[in-house]
């Protein structure tokens, strides 16, 4: 795929994902959204991929939503107005503010719902959009500069589309807190309240430890990894006792499963399972 706004490298299964607007803090535009859903589709249908990396270019990972293209969106909907009043006749559908608001929301949700690992390597500014995706990854690891900041309630707007991940992530006490004050926080701040998992010193600390999560994630059944996830997300919301018997029937299709038999069978062989590239 060709693209504008994100680079996209493939190799031995990792796919990193990087966004590429550096002299805007790689502020996310509409163009940038629809290139990281577009790659992530391919992602998810590309067997050879075990893992998303998610980092931005110029040492910054995001700086939010593009102002450019909210200017737009208001241009848009001036002249919706305008013909509305023109015509009398009320437009339907969204507005064109909402539909770009919308499509930031929908990316977040196919971040926070593929079945691939995601780990999103944070330095520098972290605003807005980039916080969403930030809380939508498996794991967060953060050089420590990084400095994390909600504005949107200091401009007068609200943190639409991240809220839910906000509650999920830092929960309902924490993402009030963070979202009332327009609040700006450091690294050491967000690995105590588990907005980032790791906080290192260095980019090489920072690279070490992303080669470490990386490793991690590949030693895992790329399948069982995936079925863990849909178990989780359910989990949130559905009481352990609705999950008893349905847990089991996924627990029984994993060990029966070619990839269940090879990693008990190289468990007890002493051996890696096949999976693990050597």
């Amino acid at each position: 795929m060709t693209t504008s706004t994100i680079q996209v490298q493939l190799d031995k299964g990792i796919c990193t994902i990087t966004l590429n607007r550096p002299e805007v803090r790689n502020a996310m535009s509409l163009t940038m959204i629809n290139e990281l859903l577009t790659t992530l589709r391919q992602a998810e249908e590309d067997a050879s991929v075990r893992v998303i990396v998610l980092r931005g270019a110029g040492g910054h990972f995001c700086a939010g939503g593009d102002i450019g293209d909210m200017a737009q969106a208001r241009m848009k909907l001036a002249a919706v107005q305008a013909e509305e009043a023109k015509t009398g006749v009320k437009a339907s559908g969204p507005s064109p503010v909402a539909q770009v608001n919308a499509q930031f929301g929908r990316l977040c949700l196919a971040f926070a719902r593929t079945t691939l690992p995601v780990v999103t390597v944070l330095e520098g500014t972290v605003m807005g959009g980039g916080f969403g995706l930030a809380c939508v990854s498996d794991v967060t690891l953060a050089l420590d500069n990084v400095s994390f900041r909600l504005p949107e309630t200091s401009l007068g707007i609200i943190p639409a589309q991240i809220a839910p991940f906000l509650v999920e992530r830092l929960g309902y006490a924490e993402a009030k807190r963070l979202s009332v004050t327009g609040a700006k926080i450091n690294a050491q701040d967000a690995l105590t309240i588990r907005l980032v998992h790791e906080v290192h010193g260095s980019a090489d600390a920072l690279n070490d430890a992303l080669a470490n999560t990386i490793a991690s994630i590949m030693a895992c059944g790329p399948q069982a990894i995936a079925t863990t996830k849909n178990l989780l997300a359910r989990a949130r919301s559905t009481p352990a006792e609705d999950l008893i018997d349905d847990a089991a029937e996924l627990f029984a299709q994993a060990v029966l499963s070619d990839e269940g038999q090879e990693g008990t069978s190289a468990f007890m062989q002493k051996r890696k399972p096949s999976w693990v590239q050597t």
